[in-house]
């Protein structure tokens, strides 16, 4: 092979290489924006139903934003983070430079983005050399929830749990019932669990009534009778001081089950004050214990 292609292929590798760096650099307060997404995660996030073998396509290399194996060796750019990369990426870099025609890569589509099943070092190499498209075979993930590329995981998260909220008010209309429309989580999957807790107060309800309620009548009743309540203790104890990133939904969530816990072990007496206190103290973290964690991760960096 021409020592000229060979020379080029470990200059176009080291300068992939340097550009991840110079990307974990600048995310280095938000490393997980450097970060390149994993398929198993993001299909957890989404949970799609069912897939499709859509056969070979041309795809643009710009909406390919992760791996299903391989994420750890790459940056949120596709750019190799790590020199055991090296001999493979200049192999397909110096196919890419004479011209060599390589098989099409596999892919998984799923919110309208893709990840790698198999070819990462060809798209990385595609990404260093600015290839506009690429063949490949594509499975496609059926989900509700669209996607763009160049987001991180956190901006996707996010993208679920709107995504979740607009389904859970749409199909209760539970802001038309109890006029609070700012019900939020910073997790996942949790309207679900909002939904079975009406479920079952509309259950204990209706033990008591010889004509079963309403869902209306059982949404506006475990809205005023369970999650106000625990709201209203949750703001009066100042808690969710104590659990940064969260929001009182979440904890109503957390503290719900813990005062069952606590009623299991203690009985009905534990009021939904004693149970809100008690976990703030056991799982909070104060200020000062915020800042000492915080220096001690930016030490271990």
């Amino acid at each position: 092979m021409d020592h000229s292609v060979i020379v080029q292929s470990e200059n176009d590798f080291m300068r992939a290489r340097n550009k991840a760096l110079f990307n974990e650099l600048q995310h280095f307060l938000n490393p997980e924006e450097s970060k390149l997404l994993s398929f198993s995660e993001i299909k957890d996030l989404l949970k799609p139903q069912g897939e499709v073998y859509k056969g070979m396509q041309v795809v643009p290399v710009s909406l390919i934003a992760g791996s299903e194996g391989r994420y750890h060796d790459f940056d949120s750019h596709f750019f190799p983070r790590n020199m055991h990369l090296k001999r493979r990426w200049e192999s397909i870099d110096r196919a890419h430079l004479t011209d060599v025609i390589l098989p099409p890569i596999v892919l998984y589509e799923i919110g309208g983005i893709y990840f790698v099943r198999d070819g990462n070092h060809r798209v990385s190499v595609a990404k260093a050399q600015g290839v506009e498209n690429i063949d490949a075979e594509v499975i496609s993930l059926k989900s509700e929830v669209k996607l763009k590329a160049g987001w991180s995981e956190k901006r996707i998260l996010k993208q679920v749990i709107q995504y979740e909220k607009r389904v859970f008010y749409s199909e209760t209309s539970f802001g038309d019932i109890t006029d609070c429309w700012n019900i939020d989580f910073s997790t996942a999957g949790q309207y679900d669990v909002l939904y079975q807790h009406i479920l079952i107060h509309k259950y204990y309800i209706n033990q008591d009534k010889t004509e079963e309620i309403s869902m209306e009548e059982a949404i506006l009743s475990w809205y005023k009778n369970l999650y106000l309540p625990i709201i209203t203790a949750i703001k009066k104890g100042k808690i969710l001081r104590r659990f940064k990133g969260r929001t009182a939904a979440d904890l109503y969530v957390w503290i719900i089950k813990y005062w069952d816990d606590l009623k299991k072990k203690f009985g009905d007496k534990v009021t939904i004050d004693d149970a809100a206190a008690e976990f703030s103290e056991k799982f909070g973290i104060s200020l000062i214990k915020r800042i000492i964690v915080c220096f001690r991760n930016i030490l271990k960096r």
